[in-house]
């Protein structure tokens, strides 16, 4: 069995923290075995890494290794991506093709983002997980596949279970060891020498001097949260060694290319469940008020239909009582009145008389006429509903800084479905 130094070395991982080697010490342990793995941990940790040592100190390291991100696929193809497609399965399935599931077979799978697969193909997975058993999109004749599969996600696995977006027997299957990799923050003493080696390797990627941090830089360094993890740290490193002329950084050019250094160092206030909770009980609020507008608009149509079949106004008022009352709420009957004749001077639109000789034509256009407003009204009502959903897309997107995965978690669909809406609403 391979130490863990000479795994590091081999894979080029870098730092001493007791986590990290603890999870380096796991996928050693579980790589000659075929039990499927769950890699667990932030985005930007690093979890591409264990997948690559689990195959390659495995008995298939001879075949073939497969990665898949199941987010950038979108939801409709990725079944045909995974398992395959009969030729004319679908439109554009113009000859058969073999899915990932099927070239990998003897090696090892490594599905990234699990967490956003859809629900129909996680029954296809569990059924593979179960038995090696899959079927083509399009096909009835069933395939067996020898697959190893390591999966990772950094969403929080019961959260989508309880939410119903991932399915228990499949985070179960898969999980069957976990291994987690800790957030930089967690990592202090690593911090100063990854980034040491990200200089080096810019400096000689771009032939030029090796950037070195002053002290106060490095205090920086250590104290600034790094929300991304080492994928920042690493893009950080390569903006200055690329941008300063001057090869010693201090910790005023450095906090410069930090957003937030000011306050990355002081707790959260608000917890994290808390504030996606808040934001949900305000989009709640949100719906239930345009429900209710909803519901208004259609018993003010209800009324205008009424308005525009009789020309009674009187008759009308005391026929509909009721739902004058549930319009205007309690009002005093002064005001109630007010309000319902201006109603019937803006909505009324007193039937033309026409002799009943009058040419079928016309008396259609008549009928056409009679529903005009009432349509006009469910337009309003339909663009009302369309600029509250782009208003809240767009705050969702400021909110989070532009990620697309974290703003739509926070609104409670999936990356997909708001891909598609902010390509409709050209946001």
């Amino acid at each position: 069995m391979e130490s863990i130094q000479s795994i590091k070395q081999r894979f080029e991982l870098i730092g001493n923290d007791v986590k990290l080697n603890r999870a380096i010490e796991k996928a050693i342990q579980v790589a000659p075995t075929d039990i499927s793995v769950l890699v667990t941990g932030e985005s930007g940790v690093g979890k591409e890494s264990i997948p690559k040592i689990i195959h390659s100190l495995s008995h298939r390291k001879h075949a073939k290794y497969i990665a898949v991100n199941c987010g950038a696929i979108p939801e409709g193809t990725i079944d045909s991506e995974l398992f395959g497609h009969e030729k004319g399965a679908f439109t554009g399935a113009t000859q058969t093709r073999s899915g990932y599931f099927e070239v990998a077979d003897g090696g090892t799978i490594f599905l990234d983002e699990v967490g956003e697969l859809p629900l129909t193909t996680q029954v296809r997975l569990l059924r593979v997980l179960e038995n090696g058993e899959f079927l083509k999109v399009g096909s009835s004749q069933v395939q067996k596949t020898d697959v190893r599969i390591v999966a990772a996600t950094n969403i929080n696995m019961f959260d989508a279970i309880e939410k119903e977006k991932f399915r228990e027997d499949l985070y179960y299957r898969l999980s069957t060891v976990e291994i987690s990799l800790p957030p930089l923050r967690e990592r202090r003493e690593d911090i100063h020498l990854l980034f040491r080696k990200f200089a080096s390797d810019f400096g000689q990627k771009y032939k030029m001097p090796t950037i070195r941090l002053e002290d106060d830089a490095v205090q920086l360094l250590l104290k600034y949260r790094w929300p991304g993890n080492i994928r920042q740290l690493r893009n950080v490193a390569e903006q200055i060694s690329v941008l300063e002329e001057e090869r010693n950084i201090s910790g005023a050019t450095l906090n410069s290319y930090l957003p937030n250094a000011s306050s990355s160092n002081l707790p959260a206030v608000v917890e994290q469940s808390k504030k996606e909770s808040d934001f949900s009980n305000e989009r709640e609020i949100l719906y239930k008020v345009l429900f209710d507008m909803k519901s208004d608009l259609n018993d003010l149509k209800k009324l205008t239909l009424e308005l525009l079949k009789d020309n009674d106004s009187n008759k009308v008022q005391r026929e509909n009582e009721g739902l004058i009352r549930k319009i205007y709420g309690n009002q005093d009957e002064e005001d109630i009145e007010h309000e319902e004749s201006l109603s019937t001077e803006l909505l009324h639109l007193p039937e033309p008389v026409v002799d009943s000789s009058a040419p079928a034509p016309v008396q259609q256009q008549l009928q056409e006429d009679r529903y005009h407003f009432a349509e006009e009204i469910e337009e309003e009502e339909t663009l009302s509903l369309q600029e509250k959903e782009i208003e809240l897309i767009k705050k969702s997107l400021e909110r989070n800084k532009g990620k697309r995965k974290a703003a739509a978690s926070e609104l409670g669909i999936s990356e997909r479905t708001l891909y598609r809406k902010i390509k409709q609403y050209d946001l």
